[in-house]
């Protein structure tokens, strides 16, 4: 174990003093799915986004959250809300080996539309400006098709999770998911966050504005992923070629015309 975690930390740090030396920074973000309702392991969570001062976007499922959610985030100056589609079901057709999807393409568009919309307006109603209209799809798939008719639900973008996508096509995405669901559930260990980790930061050295993101799943994390997250982040925070710009900023940076610069600023 102290091998593998000495691995993860001299792989990240000499990313970061590559970046340091060229007074370039590496830059991060954090998205956090399936919130519905206040846990102690979401007050862990916000815990670490407090103590390390680096925004947390809260990919909340409108259908199944409470209003409790709403009162627990109220004074958390680090909580942005993402929308996490509508009610987190499944309407691919795994005995057809499809992968599961909320919003693939067995969903007509029109459908879709009008379950977004109304999932918009109860996050905008329950968490007002600190809910960001940005599309979380559940399994991080989504047909291009419901892509297309996104506008019409009012939502900016969309924030998937993938190893190589291209920063151009406008969506903020994570790239590094710490569990590992087929095992367990479990951490995916030092070693393994530090190979992909290291594969993120080298694709960095020649697109440096593209931000890592780090994905992470509040209510299924064992004591290992909490832990990994605290040495990252104090790892990250401390370095000077490493940076976590605010999720709003990231926003805006992707989306243009999304116009968070109208929402009150989390203070």
């Amino acid at each position: 174990m102290k091998e593998h975690f000495a691995f993860f930390r001299d792989a990240l740090l000499e990313h970061l003093d590559w970046f340091a030396e060229r007074g370039l920074k590496a830059r991060f973000w954090w998205r956090d799915d399936d919130a519905v309702e206040p846990t102690p392991a979401l007050d862990r969570l916000m815990a670490i986004a407090n103590e390390f001062d680096i925004d947390v976007a809260l990919a909340i499922i409108p259908n199944e959250v409470r209003e409790s959610l709403a009162d627990r985030l109220q004074d958390e100056r680090h909580a942005v809300v993402f929308q996490h589609g509508f009610r987190h079901q499944n309407f691919q057709l795994r005995e057809r080996g499809e992968k599961a999807a909320e919003f693939g393409a067995r969903r007509l568009p029109h459908e879709a539309v009008r379950e977004l919309v109304e999932g918009r307006k109860r996050l905008d109603a329950l968490f007002g400006n600190r809910f960001v209209p940005v599309l979380v799809p559940p399994w991080n798939r989504i047909s291009p098709a419901v892509v297309r008719a996104l506008p019409a639900a009012g939502l900016a973008g969309v924030s998937t999770f993938t190893w190589m996508q291209p920063y151009a096509r406008g969506r903020l995405q994570s790239h590094i998911d710490i569990i590992k669901w087929k095992k367990g559930r479990s951490f995916i260990g030092y070693h393994c966050a530090g190979l992909r980790l290291d594969l993120q930061l080298a694709r960095r050295r020649n697109a440096p504005d593209e931000p890592v993101g780090i994905l992470t799943h509040h209510l299924d994390h064992d004591e290992a992923c909490f832990e990994f997250l605290m040495e990252l982040f104090a790892i990250i925070r401390s370095h000077p070629g490493a940076e976590c710009p605010g999720v709003a900023r990231l926003v805006e940076e992707t989306w243009p015309g999304i116009q968070t610069g109208l929402r009150a600023p989390l203070i």
